[in-house]
Order: structure tokens, then C-alpha cells, then sequence
């Protein structure tokens, strides 16, 4: 009887033909193989910024595979809250912890990213009338973010995934989606993208689950803006440069919910408080700024 063959096997045979990462990815996919197993950017990235050296660029870099963009979907809502955990000590599923780094395509961390995720609960709806599994952050100093939430539930049409834009200071907002390896859905979803996979591991009774973004920027590798030492993945407030009132959007103004400002002739209203930084204008950063 002849050995079986490992579905890995081939694996090796497309990367000596020299074929794209993304395909590797994919082929890998296919052969039921979570994408670490095949030496993923991800790690890549992570390798080259904690050589804390100018860093060459990597295969995540180099050819053409920043992460990729996906739909939105109809379950977007601004004004997301400023929080890393989801959950209550009473929220139904399997906890899931979500972790990873913001990288520039120079392969060196983004400090001061916004992060907005949301996703489906345990049972596959979303909360449209208020923010439950929802909530906004920012990169810390060394481009760091994590996320606590569970496990979202599956509904008609899709696989299991968790929603999230990603914004670099003065830069476009990324929208994408992350997914979960080895689930069955993920080969009729029509919107599923294997290079989206996030790496997933059991830990007791939940998950840990990790995925770095790179955007189409560069990263600085030093915090700017500089984040609070008490809350690494937010800004820090400065009470001497207040936003109360209506007046102009102003770069490094304290802005507090209900404040009311003009941009580019268009009147917005603080929904989250914060610091404003170049690059998070009203228009650019849903999460904190609602048209009026």
C-alpha cells in the first residue's frame, strides 16, 4: 500500500517555482494548513521591527501583499466607543483575545493607528441600535493593539469573521475583514480571503488568536502621536487646549462629546472624546465625528 501524501508536500515544489506569497497562502489554505505553517508576513513583519534596526523589507513588503481590503458590509456604525474588551462578565461565548501590530510597508510599526472593530455576537447579529461588540482604540507606541471579545456567530451567506478599519495618523482608512482557520464556510463564503486568516490557538476553554496589519504607509517606529502612559492605546488629553464650543477643527484640541465644530464648511458633532490629530479631520474618523 502506498503512503499517503502529504497535502503540504506540493507546497514546497510551488515556492521553488517562485510563485507569489499570496498563492503559497492560498495552496496552503486549500490544503487545510493555517498559514504560519508556511511563513507568513505576519511573522515577517514582526521579525524585521523587533530587530530595532533599519529594517530591509520583507515578502510581506515586497511583493504587492499589504493587507488586503474587503466590503464594509451593510453592519457599520459610527461612533463606535473608545474600549480594547467587548465583553461583560455575562457575555454568552467562547472569549476570544485578538492581538497583533500595526505595520507601515517599511515593515516598521504605525504608533497612534485607530483601530474600530465590530462583529456579530454568539448568535450572529449585530447590535444596530446600540454598540455592543463595537468599540475604537489606537495602536500603541510600538504599534501594539489587542482586542477582547468572543468568538462571533455565524449567520446566512457567511463565514465566521470580525470587521475592522485602520487608520494611520493623516492617512486613508483601510477597511477589512479577519478571518478564522479550518472553518467549513470558509469555502463558500464568495467574499473570504485566505490571506485574511488570522492564527488561532486554543487556551482553555477560549481562543488567542493574533494578525498584523500592514498599510500603505510608512511606519515611523517612534510614537507619534506620543500616547498616555496610562492608557498606551489612546492619546493623550491636553487640558489646556479645550474644544468646547463651535469653532474650527483644530489640530491638538481636547474635544469632548457634544462639542461642535465646522471642517471645510461642514458642521460635525464630537461623539467620542479625544485629542485631535492631523490626519483624524471630521470626515476621515467616523468613530469620533458625527455630520450634523
Amino acid at each position: 500500500m502506498s503512503t499517503p501524501r502529504n497535502p503540504l508536500d506540493g507546497l514546497g515544489e510551488l515556492a521553488d517555482r517562485k510563485i507569489s506569497r499570496k498563492s503559497l497562502l492560498k495552496a496552503a489554505a486549500l490544503a487545510g494548513a493555517a498559514p504560519v505553517l508556511v511563513g507568513t508576513g505576519v511573522a515577517l513583519a514582526r521579525e524585521a521591527a523587533a530587530a530595532d534596526t533599519p529594517a530591509p523589507l520583507t515578502p510581506e513588503c515586497t511583493d504587492g501583499h499589504l493587507t488586503e481590503e474587503q466590503i464594509e458590509g451593510p453592519y457599520f456604525k459610527p461612533g463606535s466607543p473608545l474600549r480594547t474588551n467587548l465583553v461583560t462578565s455575562g457575555t454568552p461565548g467562547t472569549p476570544l483575545t485578538v492581538s497583533g501590530f500595526v505595520f507601515g510597508r517599511n515593515c516598521l510599526p504605525i504608533a497612534g493607528a485607530l483601530l474600530d472593530f465590530w462583529q456579530a455576537d454568539t448568535n450572529g447579529n449585530y447590535d444596530n441600535s446600540g454598540y455592543t461588540f463595537r468599540g475604537h482604540q489606537f495602536s500603541a507606541a510600538n504599534g501594539a493593539y489587542t482586542l477582547t471579545t468572543i468568538v462571533p456567530g455565524l449567520y446566512p451567506g457567511r463565514t465566521r469573521h470580525i470587521h475592522v478599519k485602520v487608520q494611520a495618523p493623516n492617512q486613508p482608512i483601510l477597511t477589512t475583514q479577519l478571518y478564522f482557520p479550518n472553518e467549513p464556510r470558509n469555502a463558500t463564503d464568495t467574499i473570504y480571503d485566505p490571506d485574511l486568516l488570522m492564527t488561532v490557538r486554543q487556551v482553555g476553554n477560549g481562543r488567542e488568536a493574533s494578525f498584523d496589519f500592514v498599510l500603505n504607509v510608512n511606519g515611523t517606529g517612534s510614537p507619534s502621536p506620543s500616547p498616555s502612559s496610562s492608557n498606551p492605546g489612546s492619546p493623550s488629553p491636553s487640558p489646556s487646549n479645550t474644544g468646547g464650543g463651535s469653532t474650527t477643527w483644530t489640530v491638538g484640541a481636547n474635544y469632548r462629546a457634544g462639542d461642535v465644530v465646522t471642517y471645510n464648511g461642514v458642521t460635525y458633532v464630537c461623539i467620542q472624546g479625544h485629542v485631535a490629530y492631523a490626519g483624524w479631520e471630521p470626515p476621515n474618523v467616523p468613530a469620533l465625528w458625527q455630520r450634523r
